[in-house]
């Protein structure tokens, strides 16, 4: 009964292959391509996989690079599903204005820093930290509702865009330091502490929103870049959509 998992976020798709449809489940297998590459996935990267028994997938790329991903899945016999955020799901009460239109990775990622926090002893708030193309900064209460987020653009958005609306700003990226003396050091660490900054004041709000410190949970490929700046603690947890994707599975879906 194994279990295919897909993210496919802005740049990348991710995929890890479970033993079974259950948080916590073993992983058999695990990749990622960027989207540019995603059509050479069942002669490639899928080849040789058992075939999984189900799957389940978020998309933020859009229905073409989706429908580009269930045209390499047709290699087995297979439904594709997508998750479509709710208004409720997994333990998880989505505290969006219009729920459905909250990022299908946002709220996967939700229902895995849930299960997280659910796993290692009584409830208390999340910050849930995405750092990628973009950068998304979730807060979650200790009754498991989503009570809203920031959005920011990532470092590489921040880069281009001050290369294309300012002159003389093409260098080559540079260091994070408390004193950038040239200015790669100043973009770097500009782009660094306005993420980071974000970050910390939303901790700070969810912190006197419920009384307690949350539990920072940190994933997105660009998250070990920003991890070491970041004043509070936090844990780097990569497979936390996954996770997300496992906890829904298991519940929609038993096995």
């Amino acid at each position: 009964m194994s279990f295919l998992a897909i993210d496919i976020g802005n740049t990348r798709l991710k995929w890890a292959l479970y033993a079974s449809p259950q948080p916590g489940a073993t992983l058999l297998a695990h990749g990622a391509r960027f989207l540019e590459t995603i059509d050479e996935l069942a002669e490639q990267d899928w080849k040789n996989l058992p075939p999984p028994a189900s799957m389940l997938g978020c998309v933020v790329a859009g229905e073409a690079v989706r429908r580009r991903v269930e045209e390499q899945l047709e290699m087995w016999d297979l439904t594709p599903r997508w998750v479509v955020p709710q208004a409720s799901e997994a333990g998880v009460i989505n505290g969006y204005d219009h729920p459905m239109r909250l990022g299908a990775d946002r709220w996967v990622a939700l229902i895995g820093a849930r299960g997280h926090v659910l796993s290692r002893g009584p409830a208390r708030p999340a910050l849930v930290v995405m750092v990628g193309t973009a950068v998304t900064v979730d807060a979650l209460d200790c009754d498991g509702t989503f009570l809203g987020g920031l959005i920011l653009p990532g470092h590489g958005i921040m880069l281009r865009s001050l290369e294309s609306g300012t002159a003389g700003l093409r260098v080559p990226t540079g260091e994070v330091t408390p004193f950038p003396s040239n200015t790669s050091d100043a973009l770097t660490s500009g782009g660094t502490y306005a993420i980071t900054g974000a970050i910390e004041r939303m901790g700070r709000h969810l912190r006197e929103r419920c009384g307690e410190a949350p539990v920072a949970l940190m994933t997105g490929g660009a998250g070990w870049k920003v991890a070491p700046w970041l004043d509070m603690q936090h844990e780097l947890i990569e497979s936390l959509i996954f996770d997300g994707l496992l906890h829904i599975q298991s519940q929609r879906w038993p096995a």
